[in-house]
């Protein structure tokens, strides 16, 4: 997809970020649109079909997480990336807004072009979801088997349990994405028997130490994700 096809929505109360950040981003070729409340943000969500929505939390007549939940439960937005603006601390807002559906958090301030660096990166998952599952993946210098559960990673073959592989599989499966531990409980264990709440804890480590501490991120409160 070109640049010029992805449509942004800047959703803010203050007309300062949204002069400046839709400027920044339209500069980068991408279809911007701006709204400033949540109400406003959720029609112009309906009507434009965003790719991705950049969201503030705290903003008159309708919050971020109250229109992020309204938007998820929209037909057609369902896949529609949103990540919201936070401001330093905020951390219940961080965690209110994974469980509202966001795909991921930005905290101001923020530098324009760091802004741009972060975007781009969210609009890789657009790519990532339009390919079909294949049975050999790359990410990185991970080579993934689905088929064979095999894993080679930077060159040496490495064995793991299949509950390792599986959770490694989906995990990379949108790189930079978090998962929520709900999630990778249903996605991993589905209706096996019930695991403990150290059992994703416990199988985030043994990733660690035969794939790289480095891949494996905690969002504390909220799940993993895995990074580059």
């Amino acid at each position: 997809m070109k640049t010029k096809d992805i449509k942004i929505l800047l959703v803010d109360d203050e007309p300062d970020i949204l002069e400046i950040v839709s400027y920044n981003l339209a500069s980068e070729g991408y279809e911007v649109f701006t709204a400033k409340n949540g109400v406003e943000g959720v029609a112009k969500a309906k009507k434009k079909a965003p790719h991705l929505i950049i969201m503030d939390v705290m903003m008159p007549e309708m919050d971020g997480i109250e229109a992020c939940e309204v938007i998820r439960n929209t037909p057609g937005l369902e896949n529609t990336i949103i990540t919201f603006l936070t401001a330093r601390g905020e951390d219940y807002s961080q965690v209110a807004g994974f469980d509202a559906g966001a795909d991921d958090y930005i905290t101001k301030p923020i530098k324009p072009k760091v802004l741009v660096s972060k975007v781009k990166a969210l609009l890789r998952r657009l790519k990532e979801e339009k390919k079909e599952v294949e049975d050999i993946v790359k990410v990185g210098g991970i080579v993934i088997n689905r088929e064979e559960y095999k894993i080679i990673n930077n060159g040496e073959e490495i064995v793991l349990p299949r509950k390792e592989f599986e959770l490694l599989s989906l995990l990379t499966s949108k790189p930079n994405k978090v998962f929520k531990r709900e999630v990778i409980l249903d996605k991993v264990w589905g209706n096996e028997v019930v695991v403990g709440g150290r059992t994703i804890d416990v199988h985030i480590r043994k990733l660690r130490e035969k794939i790289g501490d480095d891949h494996f991120k905690t969002v504390k409160g909220v799940g993993y994700k895995f990074v580059l």
